[in-house]
């Protein structure tokens, strides 16, 4: 089992759901820490941050192949510009903490480098984030294992092989406790690039729990992701969209995520657990059939298709039974209208 806080993931607890605070705080911390409110009144299990500056995700050269231009929202921007722009600054790290735990929430964040890494160390995160386009930096994989908290990884833009050796480097850590993400790595998501089938592979595949990184654009993903056995959702949330930024436009609102809790935990409820043997009673079942005597008859006389019948409610003999009575003598005089039982019948 792999608990992260005081909350532990499997097939039979609660869906644990994430707020995605990402770059939707627009540098401003009262922003942040009124967003982590909001998600905390919505619903949210937890907030996850991002730690890293531009620089230690990227460098400063306005050269062709820093500028964006693959079909995004954020084409034309060169990358370090854009990651100044969403960057956090990481001497808030500490105060959001707090927030959420105040608040009942757990708060981890993804690292992007070592030195990041190490900031969330020294604070006692309850796990570790690897963003999918951080996947291949196996180097990086392993030094967050090292810290021996659970790990969860997006798989958005990897193949098998990245995957495998990605397992493989928390692994030599001595680090078992992995989450893998389904992903798609558009912003947003269509619904056809979704592949959420690939989840219940990735389980299977690779021995983990698995759960959804989402964006698309709605809440019916993390929905579908329930009902194939996610135990983590992770979706991005922002105050208001029209405040803008880099993330806005793929991510939900307070009332938005209020609604993907209310409707994953929906679906929970629908889903129930698995049973070896169906519930023997609902409780409509006396509205179900069985034999009932349908005219007075005489002791002596025969069962026949005029004087037993297979009616509502169900409180004679089971209709199975009609087959093997028929010919059969009633024990005693009887009135019609009588539920059928098995004593009503001479041997």
């Amino acid at each position: 089992m792999i608990s992260i806080g005081e909350r532990t993931l499997g097939p039979d607890q609660p869906v644990y759901l994430i707020a995605e605070l990402s770059a939707n705080h627009r540098q401003d911390i009262g922003i942040a820490l009124e967003t982590i409110r909001a998600m905390a009144k919505a619903g949210a299990d937890a907030i996850k941050l991002q730690t890293y500056t531009a620089d230690t995700l990227t460098l400063p050269y306005k050269t062709p192949p820093f500028l964006i231009g693959s079909g995004t929202a954020w084409d034309g921007a060169y990358l370090h510009d854009l990651y100044r722009e969403a960057e956090m600054p990481w001497d808030w790290h500490e105060e959001l903490i707090r927030e959420c735990t105040s608040l009942g929430m757990d708060c981890f964040s993804t690292p992007f480098d070592p030195s990041a890494a190490d900031l969330l160390h020294t604070l006692n995160v309850p796990a570790y984030k690897i963003a999918s386009f951080e996947i291949t930096d196996l180097p990086l994989i392993e030094y967050v294992a090292s810290f021996g908290k659970p790990m969860i990884i997006s798989t958005g833009i990897a193949g098998l092989q990245d995957i495998e050796w990605a397992m493989e480097a928390c692994h030599r850590q001595g680090n078992t406790q992995v989450v893998l993400l389904k992903c798609t790595s558009a912003y947003p998501a269509a619904d056809s690039s979704m592949m959420l089938l690939q989840m219940q592979d990735l389980g299977r595949r690779f021995g983990v729990p698995v759960g959804l990184s989402d964006h698309s654009e709605g809440v019916l993903a993390p929905v579908v992701a329930t009902a194939l056995g996610a135990v983590m959702i992770e979706k991005h949330v922002i105050l208001d969209r029209s405040m803008g930024g880099p993330d806005a436009h793929f991510s939900l609102e307070p009332a938005e995520f209020a609604t993907l809790v209310t409707e994953v935990r929906r679906t929970e409820a629908m889903m129930g657990k698995s049973e070896p043997n169906f519930p023997l009673k609902g409780k409509n079942s006396p509205f179900a059939r069985s034999l009932f005597i349908t005219k007075d008859v005489k002791k002596g006389e025969r069962v026949s298709a005029e004087n037993v019948r297979s009616i509502r409610p169900a409180l004679g003999l089971h209709p199975r039974f009609f087959p093997a009575i028929l010919g059969r003598r009633f024990a005693a005089d009887l009135d019609g209208g009588s539920p059928l039982k098995l004593e009503d019948l001479e041997s």
